[in-house]
């Protein structure tokens, strides 16, 4: 069973940026009340694509510097990187098949 993982700026290159697999990436808060709404589903997506994509999570609160990089204005906001580009993202919550699609888009 695979679970999202948390990503720092330290270890966001080797999460993200490295990974054999599309890295699906959460920008989130602990206030922010669509976050906890889209946070289930992309559990879930992480539990059923074990080994498909990887699903990480940044606390925008705690990591600033990351959200400033990729120039996060609103959360969630959610990045899709395949070799270690971004390919993909939307901010928002969208329905499970809509994030499911995008992933298998780049599979």
């Amino acid at each position: 069973m695979n679970a999202p993982v948390d990503v720092t700026q330290t270890t966001f290159k080797n999460e993200v940026i490295e990974a054999d697999t599309p890295v699906l990436v959460d920008f989130w808060a602990e206030w922010c009340g669509p976050c906890r709404k889209l946070s289930p589903l992309l559990d879930e997506i992480a539990q059923e694509m074990d080994g498909q994509v990887k699903v990480a999570k940044v606390n925008v609160d705690n990591e600033r510097a990351l959200g400033a990089m990729f120039q996060v204005m609103s959360i969630p906001a959610v990045m899709l990187f395949k070799d270690g580009k971004k390919v993909d993202e939307f901010v928002g919550v969208r329905p499970k098949s809509e994030i499911v699609s995008k992933i298998q888009a780049q599979l």
